[in-house]
């Protein structure tokens, strides 16, 4: 069950497609192409296509249509996204592998600067993919759609970048983007997602990480932290005034984790974290934490004299 698929509703007559897979278990149907509902996996039976075309009623007479002379068929090479109709009001975004290559593609919704992933799999060299659905009347809410692509053939003599490409949809361009669409062979608003692929050398490809890998080398120098680390908020961040107790240790746990693993990486026998007696939980977290760490030797209260039961000593492997 994907994406496009016809179902029916084993409830009811109704029919309709599958716009979108909510989670394991629920689907949303556009019922009769117009409006859409979640409906169980269950509730559900997808229409063979055969069966489609048996159970058309021979009765129905369709009005006749006025033929419209077809648009020209897009022959060029290349990646695009067409929105194709499913009806007058539905629209099926569709990738279209219109190359000899096959794709290996990831695509997704960004709303408000928040990005959902919606599919991502393989494309084999003229086929093509629905991955999702959007309503005509919903046009100035659709998201922008994130489409990334990595051309590849098996024995190819060239190795190609990745690409990104972002369509936003825009009225005034949206509706002047009418075409028919290669492998589809269908009238739909098309936007072509690559330009001439890019080839990569590879010799200087292996240059640039060398001096990448270098240029870090010589920049990075790790920093041991202090033999005996603060835990107390107030020496973490002036502006704790407003912060609730969850962003609180949150911000002492992660400081915590930080010069913990730099002490590690530094090859220090030991390192104490002073947390305050207080309610104890900074404490149990952090023990917590040690009490699940490879390469921790063991761990206890530091000097009651010198911290009281407010700090823990950790002595490193």
């Amino acid at each position: 069950m994907n994406v496009g698929d016809r179902v029916r509703l084993m409830s009811g007559r109704e029919e309709g497609i599958i716009t979108r897979i909510l989670d394991n278990n629920i689907v949303e149907v556009a019922i009769d192409n117009d409006f859409t509902i979640p409906v169980s996996r269950r509730e559900v039976v997808v229409i063979a296509a055969e069966e489609n075309k048996y159970m058309r009623s021979d009765d129905v007479i369709e009005a006749p249509t006025r033929k419209q002379p077809p648009a020209p068929v897009l022959a060029e090479k290349g990646i695009y996204l067409a929105m194709v109709h499913q009806s007058e009001e539905l629209l099926a975004a569709t990738i279209v592998n219109n190359t000899d290559y096959d794709i290996l593609f990831t695509t997704g919704e960004e709303r408000n600067n928040q990005y959902r992933g919606l599919q991502n799999d393989k494309l084999a060299p003229k086929a093509t993919r629905v991955i999702s659905h959007y309503h005509l009347k919903d046009f100035e809410k659709w998201p922008g759609l994130v489409v990334q692509f990595l051309q590849h053939r098996n024995g190819a003599p060239a190795l190609f970048e990745p690409v990104t490409k972002r369509v936003q949809f825009r009225a005034n361009s949206f509706y002047k983007s009418k075409k028919t669409a290669p492998v589809i062979n269908k009238e739909a608003y098309l936007f072509q997602l690559d330009t001439k692929p890019t080839t990569i050398d590879t010799s200087k490809l292996q240059e640039q990480l060398a001096e990448t890998a270098e240029q870090k080398e010589t920049n990075y120098k790790l920093q041991a932290p202090d033999h005996e680390i603060d835990l107390h908020i107030e020496k973490l961040t002036e502006d704790h005034a407003g912060m609730s107790n969850s962003a609180m240790l949150k911000l002492q746990l992660e400081t915590f984790q930080d010069a913990l693993d730099r002490a590690m990486a530094a090859n220090m026998h030991e390192i104490v974290f002073i947390h305050g007696a207080g309610n104890g939980v900074l404490r149990k977290e952090i023990q917590k934490i040690l009490s699940r760490t490879p390469g921790i030797k063991f761990f206890e209260d530091a000097k009651k004299e010198k911290f009281g039961y407010g700090a823990t000593l950790v002595r490193l492997k």
